[in-house]
């Protein structure tokens, strides 16, 4: 199995580099503009709640907007030279560890993302066609991890992994230079509703963290000076100030 995985991962990356992911490191081309998804019901968080299912040993997580969940996705741009990325995110304190990662600062999130110019899930074939590389546009997890980023209009970035640095990553990691991990977890959407399912195990068994819920506008921006993948609009926090205040039900 970890040979499947390896396979795959060096497949996989070298279609993303012949698709732009090589510019990652100072890209020349020119900046694109910064431009959000329109805000609209689809976006609007109405609750969150992370249940834990002794039944099934997996924890729920599930996050309820005001329109239908899922059903407002980006328009590509073309390339990685500034792809759009919308996502619905769990912030949480978990520890890096605890999902794999090293120990490094940072809130680990589940990010449910959809980005129709790029498919960072390379083991996973999201809209059931056996091409694993075309799926990107398919809401679907990973697991992150953010680091305040005073660079992007929303504060946060997805950490990066400097040049040299012994990065810790969870195998079924999609191989790009950041703290991501494409863990293909399942996502139902439901109406208003979208729900990941978490097998306890995939946390290290912690049922305690706390949490909060997060719609947002994140861009590609393959630039010196720029993050990776940045946070440029912020359409709402659940809490209202990203202070994590939920637990697990």
């Amino acid at each position: 199995m970890q040979r499947f995985i390896q396979h795959s991962l060096a497949v996989t990356m070298l279609s993303l580099v012949a698709c732009g992911l090589s510019g990652f490191a100072g890209q020349q081309d020119a900046r694109p503009e910064i431009t959000p998804v329109p805000k609209s019901a689809n976006l609007e968080l109405v609750g969150a709640k992370v249940s834990r299912r002794e039944d099934i040993g997996s924890l729920v997580f599930e996050m309820k907007v005001k329109g239908r969940a899922g059903m407002t996705v980006p328009k590509a741009k073309g390339g990685m030279n500034g792809a759009p990325v919308l996502a619905h995110v769990f912030p949480t304190t978990l520890a890096p560890t605890d999902v794999g990662f090293g120990k490094v600062d940072g809130i680990v999130a589940l990010a449910v993302t959809s980005h129709p110019d790029f498919d960072d899930t390379p083991l996973w074939d999201e809209n059931g066609d056996r091409d694993l590389g075309n799926d990107g546009v398919v809401y679907h997890p990973h697991w992150v991890v953010l680091v305040p980023d005073e660079r992007v209009p929303g504060g946060l970035s997805v950490r990066e992994i400097a040049e040299n640095e012994d990065a810790t990553l969870p195998p079924t990691n999609p191989g790009m230079p950041m703290y991501m991990d494409s863990p293909g977890f399942n996502v139902v959407l439901d109406g208003d509703t979208l729900r990941v399912i978490v097998p306890t195990w995939r946390v290290s068994g912690n049922i305690d963290f706390k949490f909060d819920a997060v719609t947002a506008y994140m861009q590609v921006m393959p630039h010196d000076g720029l993050p990776l993948l940045g946070v440029y609009e912020v359409y709402q926090v659940l809490s209202g100030d990203l202070s994590l205040p939920y637990q697990v039900d």
